[in-house]
């Protein structure tokens, strides 16, 4: 198991694919960039409505963590549908190539952004809120974001790893199902190759 620890100070901030904002970008698949990559975690503030960036041929996955909420309109092939994010780790998955709007609730938001190259990888979203314990699976990569305390990686009811508020935790090459992730306001993403 291969275990990587990114803090805030190594995220980087980059503009938004519209150029309306900017987003903090917490971890890219290796030689990634804006325009060509097979997954991107970022952090975004949204402060007024508007359209969001196309990504077409990407999936989704918005998570609410910060504000009063965001109304997310998806149009795509004569169809729309509308996600409610209301509360903290509300998530929204949908394709990148919706012509997508934001309708913020009560003022400005935080998201939470998983992107990922739709014909190569399969994603999965849990988000805990109460103190929680997750069963890792062996066949995911996964990240691990927490906004409250400390989350904690156990093996064989041991903490063989902690993780900070506002860091990014990247497991890989998972050898058995033993190992458990703990803890609460909690995101962890489960990343799988088509």
């Amino acid at each position: 198991m291969n275990i990587n620890i990114k803090t805030p100070e190594q995220f980087k901030n980059v503009p938004w694919k519209n150029g309306k904002g900017t987003t903090t970008e917490l971890a890219i698949n290796k030689n990634g960039s804006l325009d060509n990559f097979d997954w991107r975690i970022s952090i975004a503030s949204v402060a007024e409505n508007g359209l969001f960036s196309n990504f077409s041929g990407y999936t989704r996955n918005l998570t609410l963590i910060a504000g009063n909420g965001i109304d997310l309109h998806h149009y795509h092939n004569d169809v729309s549908k509308t996600h409610s994010l209301q509360s903290i780790l509300d998530v929204s998955v949908f394709d990148g190539g919706s012509a997508t709007t934001g309708e913020l609730h009560k003022g400005e938001i935080l998201d939470f952004n998983v992107i990922v190259k739709t014909d190569k990888y399969a994603i999965e979203t849990i988000n805990n809120v109460t103190l929680t314990q997750v069963s890792l699976e062996a066949e995911y990569d996964y990240f691990v974001y927490c906004l409250a305390n400390n989350a904690k990686l156990i093996q064989d009811e041991e903490v063989i790893n902690e993780l900070a508020l506002g860091h990014l935790m990247h497991i890989t090459d998972l050898t058995d199902n033993n190992i458990k992730l703990s803890g609460e306001m909690l995101i962890t993403i489960k990343l799988k190759h088509k």
